[in-house]
């Protein structure tokens, strides 16, 4: 409890920069929870199913479709089996065309919220370098020609501007471990979603073959 009571008097002597670098901490956090529950949700295959989007042996096309229609409708591997569902009058060029299109899509739909990360990864320590200068110029304000006047608004100044520094670092650090960490998260969707629809047109190919040869 003691180690909060300082901490709390540290950010009081921080100075006004603390409030704007309270206001990116909060963002930086709403948008980690955000993308969190995003990526867990809508950007991951279900467990029973991970494994299985591969081109059977016999050539027959999987029911994606309804082993899909248990997830939610926003889900990215739901979204990206829609050009693959079986419509033998659709060629396979239009398909693969709106599919590139719904990789764009979802890769922008699960990115929300990355460049304020990225801002905030520069903002936060420029507003803590705002806080060191306005530190030592109140400090420096305090000596006059004859010398020091007051020692401990010196202090203070100096005090301001320290922890201003210290929380504007800390608030870009947390920013930019969350903005590397989703934007892997997301590299390897798109790379997982990439294999998906690859897999499903194997399979369309290969049992477009296969017809043609019964026939």
């Amino acid at each position: 409890m003691q180690d909060w009571t300082h901490v709390l008097a540290a950010v009081r002597v921080g100075g006004w920069v603390i409030y704007p670098l309270t206001v990116l901490a909060i963002l930086a956090v709403t948008i980690v929870l955000d993308r969190s529950y995003v990526f867990l949700r809508f950007g991951r295959l279900p467990a029973a199913m991970r494994g299985s989007h591969e081109i059977s042996a016999s050539g027959s096309v999987l029911d994606w479709s309804s082993s899909l229609k248990h997830v939610a409708s926003q889900n990215a591997f739901r979204r990206m089996n829609a050009p693959w569902t079986p419509e033998p009058a659709v060629p396979l060029w239009l398909r693969e065309a709106k599919a590139e299109l719904l990789a764009s899509q979802i890769e922008r739909d699960m990115s929300k919220g990355f460049w304020v990360l990225e801002t905030i990864v520069t903002a936060a320590p420029l507003l803590g370098l705002l806080g060191t200068i306005v530190g030592m110029m109140h400090s420096f304000q305090l000596f006059g020609g004859s010398g020091l006047v007051d020692p401990g608004g010196v202090t203070g100044g100096v005090a301001q501007s320290l922890v201003a520094t210290a929380i504007g670092l800390v608030v870009a650090l947390f920013a930019l471990f969350a903005f590397n960490y989703f934007s892997r998260r997301l590299e390897r969707l798109m790379d997982e979603l990439e294999s998906f629809a690859n897999a499903r047109l194997g399979e369309i190919r290969l049992a477009a073959s296969t017809a043609g040869e019964r026939s």
